[in-house]
């Protein structure tokens, strides 16, 4: 009887310790990322499944209020971190990204990428991209304007709502909007919008609802903003307002952090988050363009949204200078 009980408790034991092993060869992968992203109607969910199914591994997205926010809590954590890869940076804030020290090179090599810029960047790898536009109801707005000088020109009571430019990257994406568009004259632009801007808001969700609900006219987001309401809805009364100054171009883009002990991993990760199967993910849970040609071509639907013309953008070091001194230009036109 000792005997049966000697080599039960030795199986037993040999089991606790295979799990144990088993336990440390499954790394956990962790991302940090927006709530919006992250979000179970957000590309993470499908992006986790997917990438687990090809890695050994666990992957844990984890949601911030902002990709800003996320970048803040990784400077704060230092080292101590557990994030491995920060998602959803743009070209807006890369070069801020890059003077925090926090990021190593991708080291992926990357497809033939389809963006409006010829991307060279051994830090981060982009894999959406959009452009900023105010949406708006066509049912309550017959004559939606076609610029910022007819916007300002609207009545007093259209209102529109938008996003603070230090929390939200859409909001910071407006000034960068008027900056391209105006340049020294931007302030000017600012204050002849400042009386239709209802309110500011921290975040683009929170927007978003303010518009839904009905309190504002227009709301800033994106060109394929009513892709959503068309694809998801079968809504076709949500539209983009396509302004002659052109649009403000978004690539939104992930990067390793140089503290990862899964760096190999990440790397993997963002190799599978550029391939046809993880951009198949993008279009219909982020409602952004996709990088490369995902899985099945992009969803019937976007071929309906307005074309820039022109595709803004100012070179990612200028926007890391300037950022700063244009926030407050606009917030002294606002306030």
């Amino acid at each position: 009887m000792s005997r049966l009980i000697s080599k039960s408790l030795c199986a037993v034991a040999f089991g606790c310790l295979a799990s144990a092993a088993n336990a440390q060869e499954t790394p956990t992968l962790t991302i940090y990322t927006y709530d919006a992203f992250a979000a179970d109607w957000g590309p993470a969910p499908a992006l986790e499944e997917g990438f687990e199914a090809q890695c050994n591994c666990d992957v844990a997205f984890v949601a911030t209020d902002s990709s800003i926010g996320a970048l803040r809590r990784a400077q704060l954590e230092g080292a101590e971190t557990d994030a491995d890869i920060i998602l959803g940076l743009d070209t807006a804030t890369i070069g801020e990204g890059k003077a925090t020290g926090l990021f190593t090179e991708h080291g992926v090599d990357l497809p033939d990428l389809d963006i409006p810029l010829d991307w060279s960047d051994e830090v981060f790898v982009p894999f959406d991209y959009g452009y900023f536009a105010f949406v708006y109801d066509s049912e309550t707005v017959e004559n939606p304007p076609a610029s910022f000088e007819e916007l300002a020109g609207m009545p007093e009571d259209f209102k529109i709502v938008i996003q603070d430019p230090r929390a939200s990257t859409p909001g910071l994406g407006l000034v960068l909007w008027i900056k391209a568009a105006y340049g020294d004259d931007a302030n000017e632009a600012w204050a002849e919008l400042a009386p239709h801007v209802l309110t500011v808001t921290n975040s683009w969700s929170e927007s978003y609802d303010l518009f839904l609900a009905g309190e504002a006219d227009m709301v800033l987001s994106y060109t394929t903003s009513p892709a959503y309401h068309l694809i998801a809805e079968d809504e076709d009364r949500y539209a983009a307002a396509k302004f002659e100054e052109g649009h403000y171009t978004q690539i939104e883009v992930a990067g390793i952090l140089e503290t990862s002990p899964n760096k190999d991993l990440a790397r993997d990760f963002l190799a599978y988050l550029v391939s046809p199967e993880a951009q198949a993910v993008i279009p219909t849970t982020n409602w952004m363009y996709p990088v490369t040609e995902p899985e099945g071509g992009l969803e019937p639907g976007f071929e309906q949204m307005i074309a820039p013309d022109p595709a803004l953008l100012l070179d990612s070091e200028t926007v890391t200078e300037n950022t700063r001194a244009w926030i407050e230009e606009a917030f002294a036109a606002l306030q």
